[in-house]
């Protein structure tokens, strides 16, 4: 799936089948429901992008100081990217687009 794909399922009624978690995720946070998109990484493994997409989900709610520990737990570097830059980065990492 491209990114172009990925951005275009977001008018659908849910997220496209067989993504991982850490996509749902995305998607349900561009679906404006953050609950689902945090409960969709529980129990995930860090290394496939969902420590990733859990700090910037920190992130959006405002929770820095909980942000920078998932950023450090991914390995990647705290953002200050306004944060559709940042949903955009990850999301085309994820996808590898």
């Amino acid at each position: 799936m491209t990114f172009d794909e990925f951005k275009a399922s977001l008018s659908d009624d849910a997220p496209p089948a067989g993504v991982g978690a850490p996509l749902r995720a995305l998607w349900l946070d561009a679906a404006n429901d953050w609950d689902g998109a945090h409960d969709a990484l529980q129990g995930q493994p860090d290394g496939n992008g969902s420590a990733w997409v859990h700090a910037y989900l920190h992130r959006v709610e405002g929770d820095l100081s909980n942000a920078d520990g998932w950023y450090r737990r991914a390995r990647k570097p705290a953002s200050s990217a306004p944060l559709p830059q940042e949903w955009e980065e990850i999301a085309r990492a994820l996808l590898q687009d």
